[in-house]
């Protein structure tokens, strides 16, 4: 419900004789009906009261509510429901003063199969689940499951390849050259021995190292007293690599599944660091670094980042036994019960540890901290380069975002430019841009510049607060001056353009810089220069991965697929008819039209099509 439209100052205290004691959600609004900050009460007078008492405000908090306009209430019947109901308002109006996690769906498993003779083990990523198979995961990143599969593969030595390749191997490939394979293909491994290897692999994916070990010693055992020493020497070593492999990553030798959060804080700026552990093994951490726009307590810190963690963003989680918290914060047993819904389990909320997990919960916090300390001279070290910049180019105001443009291409096929932006922290990676360039000469790289620049800017007087402090083009003096042509074209001359050309021996540190008309000597200005390479790096990185995918997607058409007047069925006429595409594009007119569903004057149209390419 509304509690006021004042257009120039809330009138908190009317709307405070009407709000509700009880539990709810409360959205702050501004001028504009915008919300800036949804948060949830146990007593919703109370806390509302909060942000408009006279002293102890924070200036993070009063400037939220010198922006309050207008205060929307919505009354629960319990905390829990309040609870559910703000993390979804926070997901569908992204208020700009609660921090807003992303949700990844796209974590990495690792994949074995179940329906071969000799199954696989691959790398899986994402949501769906469509191979019959078992999934073990999900683990932090991507670097964790290879390295999973790296020590497997030196381990267990099963196969990876694609069932298409497996099928066709006439000889063992590089694998099995290089002892991580058993070479299945070709029947090298008989299916009792590579079924035992499976079974093994999955003892030690469901966490059961110590089981498998014990078992790997009888076997061992009874192959030296059978006299296959060679076999019993394999057993030997692949003992000898899991007890190495166990020391790296076990940290409970009762087993156990557990998420552990670590804290650190540092001149404003927030770390949690989480440590996953799965069947007493540690799978690897992740580092999170949200953006609390209000000052407040840790605890209040935390409780806001598991609800987003575990409850916004449950879609994509995982969700362990227990969860073993820093410290305690104030509605623990409200989001106890919340997660336990979401991951419809019981998972424990703990912070009094003792023995193991003590362990963990102390190596949560000193990952916490490296990373913040890491996370914190990285944007020192760019703030220091924006500096630099600055004074090279001769600004007054410090520079607030810098865009980068380069076109990639392979002798005019596929022409891709780009658009990286960077702020005074760094990359802005939401707001790289790539443009597929169409409608001009193979190989013209002026034109193309032209193109991607008019794409960019055409609408800029939309967006005035994308605005860029410098531009930086990725060329020589061509490149440079169609630039400042376009620039002029869309009256946007105001704007600095700075060429980045290659110097002639093309190495790094040795580029000409162009700014307004003459070049430029970074001489004493080491950083700036680093900064140039880094942004210019970034856009040639950005460019030619684009130019890649679209010459890929480009190279995978068939010819056939674009004559006009014929279709699949078609297509596969003419295929089925001349055993190949080769072979069409060979064929003479009158043969042409010899295929079911092919007139005389199609097939004249299609030998037109085809040799005209």
């Amino acid at each position: 419900m509304e509690k006021s439209d004042q257009p120039e100052r809330f009138d908190h205290k009317a709307f405070l004789t009407e709000t509700p004691t009880r539990p709810g959600v409360y959205d702050m609004r501004d001028s504009e009906g915008n919300t800036l900050y949804i948060g949830k009460a146990k007593n919703l007078k109370s806390r509302l009261s909060s942000y408009f008492r006279a002293t102890g405000l924070t200036t993070k908090t009063m400037a939220l509510v010198n922006r309050i306009q207008s205060i929307h209430t919505t009354v629960t019947n319990s905390e829990m429901e309040a609870l559910l109901l703000e993390q979804n308002l926070i997901k569908d109006r992204k208020p700009q003063y609660n921090i807003l996690l992303k949700d990844d769906k796209s974590y990495p498993y690792i994949f074995l199969s179940t329906d071969d003779d000799f199954p696989r083990i691959d790398y899986h990523r994402g949501r769906s689940k469509s191979k019959k198979g078992t999934y073990y995961g999900p683990y932090p990143s991507g670097s964790a499951v290879r390295d999973s599969l790296h020590l497997l593969q030196k381990v267990f030595k099963l196969r990876q390849c694609e069932d298409s390749y497996f099928r066709n191997r006439t000889r063992p490939c590089l694998q099995h050259q290089i002892n991580r394979c058993k070479a299945p293909c070709v029947l090298k491994v008989n299916q009792e021995e590579y079924a035992q290897d499976v079974l093994d692999t999955r003892s030690f994916l469901d966490g059961k190292s110590q089981e498998l070990i014990r078992s790997l010693i009888k076997r061992m055992e009874k192959e030296s007293e059978d006299l296959h020493f060679e076999q019993a020497a394999e057993i030997r070593d692949q003992i000898n690599q899991l007890r190495h492999i166990q020391e790296q990553q076990s940290v409970d030798s009762d087993g156990g599944d557990a998420d552990i959060i670590g804290f650190s804080e540092v001149s404003g700026k927030v770390c949690f660091d989480i440590l996953f552990v799965r069947g007493g093994r540690l799978l690897g951490h992740k580092s999170y670094f949200p953006n609390f726009r209000l000052e407040a307590e840790p605890r209040s810190y935390l409780s806001e980042f598991m609800g987003q963690f575990y409850i916004k963003l449950a879609a994509s989680r995982n969700f362990p036994a227990e969860i073993i918290l820093p410290f305690i914060i104030d509605d623990i047993e409200l989001l106890e019960q919340g997660i336990a819904n979401f991951a419809q389990q019981s998972v424990k909320l703990k912070y009094k540890v003792r023995g193991e997990r003590l362990d963990w919960q102390k190596l949560a916090e000193k990952n916490a901290i490296i990373s913040l300390q890491t996370e914190l001279a990285s944007k020192t070290h760019i703030k220091k380069r924006v500096k630099e910049l600055t004074d090279l180019l001769g600004f007054k105001e410090t520079i607030s975002r810098m865009e980068c443009f380069d076109i990639s291409h392979t002798m005019g096929e596929a022409t891709v430019a780009s658009c990286v932006v960077f702020d005074k922290e760094g990359p802005l990676k939401s707001e790289y841009r790539r443009f597929n360039i169409t409608g001009i000469t193979g190989g013209d790289d002026y034109g193309a510049m032209r193109k991607a620049l008019l794409k960019r800017y055409e609408k800029l007087a939309d967006n005035p607060d994308k605005t860029p402090s410098v531009v930086l083009i990725d060329g020589g003096k061509g490149q440079l001056s169609m630039a400042e042509q376009v620039m002029a074209e869309l009256s946007l001359q105001h704007i600095p353009l700075l060429g980045v050309a290659k110097g002639v021996t093309r190495k790094a540190g040795l580029e000409t810089l162009l700014f307004e008309g003459k070049e430029l000597a970074p001489d004493g200005h080491d950083a700036a220069l680093l900064l140039i390479q880094h942004i210019r790096d970034e856009s040639h990185r950005f460019a030619i991965t684009g130019h890649r995918q679209r010459r890929q997607v480009s190279r995978k058409r068939s010819t056939l697929e674009d004559i006009p007047g014929v279709g699949a069925k078609r297509r596969s006429a003419l295929l089925k008819f001349f055993g190949g595409r080769q072979s069409v594009m060979d064929a003479p007119i009158n043969e042409l039209a010899k295929v079911e569903g092919i007139s005389q004057k199609l097939a004249s149209q299609i030998y037109e099509h085809l040799h005209s390419h």
